[in-house]
């Protein structure tokens, strides 16, 4: 192993962990933003209410990522309506085609996961909130959604851990977020073991902490929730 070179080139890595690092909260955060209606929508019990989202959550759930991003990124551009129209400075380039293709993706898995939550209510908890007079609307903000997150939570969490994995797919359209870096570092320096076990560790790293993170918002979630009941 030689020391040295990681030694040299941990700085590189770092602006590509960066990267990385902001891939996957601009795709997690959207994604959550774009998925709480399609969870909701799913959770409901009419099928004309659910038909459109499960669509769109069987396709990005049914087809692998790398096949989504070579679709946004490589597709589009067969269309001369989109090159032509006002979102073509944005879809040919990698970046937001990363940030587009990791967004929808993403969104679907938890939208799936907020329905889980959204099901997985106490029925007791909602019939209360009806009880006291309060509509479905009002139940859903004040008591279903709040008490979904604390369940959905644990899946969110894998979520954005699996998320952070597959964003090394943005390196097969240019981009030089970690895994892109390395393959760069390693085309100059011939030492694939060295350079890759370097981004390896960045990759645990970042894990780690995102882990150690939603440990903690579980944790005072859990808490606020015993305030709450108190």
């Amino acid at each position: 192993m030689n020391w040295e070179v990681i030694i040299k080139w941990l700085p590189r890595l770092a602006e590509g962990a960066a990267l990385t690092l902001e891939l996957v909260a601009i795709a997690v955060v959207a994604g959550l933003i774009l998925a709480v209606p399609l969870g909701i929508a799913r959770a409901s019990q009419h099928w004309y209410v659910r038909a459109l989202p499960y669509g769109y959550i069987f396709f990005f759930r049914g087809t692998p990522l790398l096949v989504q991003l070579f679709l946004v990124y490589y597709g589009m551009a067969q269309f001369d309506v989109i090159r032509k129209g006002p979102l073509w400075p944005y879809l040919r380039d990698p970046y937001w085609c990363a940030i587009i293709t990791m967004t929808l993706h993403t969104a679907a898995y938890i939208a799936e996961i907020i329905r889980g939550a959204i099901q997985a209510v106490p029925t007791g908890e909602v019939e209360a909130a009806r009880a006291l007079g309060m509509s479905k609307w009002q139940a859903l903000l004040h008591i279903i959604l709040p008490r979904a997150a604390r369940i959905g939570l644990p899946a969110y969490s894998n979520e954005v851990i699996l998320m952070l994995k597959a964003s090394a797919l943005a390196s097969t359209i240019t981009l030089l977020e970690l895994t892109g870096m390395a393959r760069t570092i390693i085309a100059r320096t011939y030492l694939p073991v060295e350079i890759f076990f370097a981004a390896g560790m960045f990759y645990l790293l970042i894990a780690f902490i995102l882990v150690r993170a939603f440990k903690l918002l579980e944790r005072w979630l859990r808490v606020d929730a015993t305030h709450q009941g108190r």
